[in-house]
């Protein structure tokens, strides 16, 4: 029996061939930045992901849709580091690791937006886009915060991100929600993530919110991140989306590129495939003046 791997620490077996060789005049594509293999996670009996597979690459977006069920927030959960999964293995830069918890996730460049994202409503922007990690300025023990370096660094990376005319002093509460999601976003990139995985808020959105968060992704995706973008709207996965997968009883039921799918494709795979057709075809045979 092979010896324990240290929490968090890479995995490295037997040498394997040298992938980065030139093969036929051509040099090898890098390993995914984060790639989950074969990842089954169970509760009770029951498992909530079976064999799932899915590699995230820099500068791609990969969009995970499903309904409600199919293994999404369980899917976040495991390349966060909150939930070890029962089989299966996740590798960073094509080794593996383990995760036991999100801050050993966090030091391998993973950041992640949660779907219940949380600010501190009292403090300032500027505070909760750095949160513990302030600029100072001067000499211990006259050492103290640099305000203005943090206010400037705050608006310009919430510029980059698609956010201008912000006060960073104000109330973090003053944001809406779209401007919170580009907030967190906005900080990952300047922290040096790597990967972006970003959880559907529950709040409700304006379209112009909305836009606030993809422009956010776009930019990540610019930065050379790789994304994963978690969703149940098709629709505004396919304007960002490089890649599309489908979550379905805990299963991967499509692995797809924006060459294969169109939007109204990607729509009725998400809602069940034909069984939209039918529904649709029903509706107005029953209801022809419609």
């Amino acid at each position: 029996m092979s010896d324990p791997v240290p929490d968090g620490a890479a995995v490295v077996g037997d040498p394997a061939p040298d992938d980065s060789a030139e093969q036929g005049g051509a040099t090898a594509a890098p390993p995914p930045v984060l790639e989950l293999r074969g990842v089954t996670v169970r509760f009770g009996s029951e498992p909530a992901l079976s064999r799932v597979s899915l590699a995230l690459r820099a500068g791609e977006v990969t969009c995970v849709l499903g309904e409600n069920g199919s293994g999404k927030s369980t899917l976040v959960a495991v390349v966060s580091g909150l939930q070890r999964p029962a089989e299966g293995e996740l590798l960073v830069d094509g080794r593996p690791v383990r995760f036991r918890s999100p801050q050993q996730a966090r030091a391998r460049g993973i950041a992640t937006i949660w779907q219940d994202l949380a600010v501190a409503p009292l403090m300032s922007v500027w505070r909760n886009f750095f949160l513990g990690a302030e600029p100072t300025r001067g000499a211990w023990p006259v050492r103290r915060l640099d305000v203005g370096r943090a206010e400037e660094t705050t608006v310009r990376e919430m510029a980059r991100v698609g956010v201008t005319g912000i006060d960073p002093g104000q109330p973090a509460s003053a944001l809406q929600a779209g401007e919170r999601q580009s907030l967190a976003i906005a900080r990952a990139l300047h922290f040096g993530a790597r990967v972006l995985v970003i959880d559907e808020p529950t709040a409700p959105m304006t379209v112009a919110q909305r836009a606030l968060v993809l422009q956010s992704v776009e930019a990540a995706r610019s930065a050379g991140l790789a994304v994963l973008f978690v969703t149940h709207s098709p629709q505004y996965a396919h304007l960002v989306g490089d890649r599309f997968v489908l979550l379905g009883g805990g299963r991967v039921a499509g692995d797809l590129t924006r060459d294969d799918v169109e939007v109204d494709d990607l729509t009725r795979l998400v809602a069940g495939g034909d069984e939209l057709s039918l529904l649709t075809r029903g509706l107005r045979a029953a209801h022809p003046d419609r």
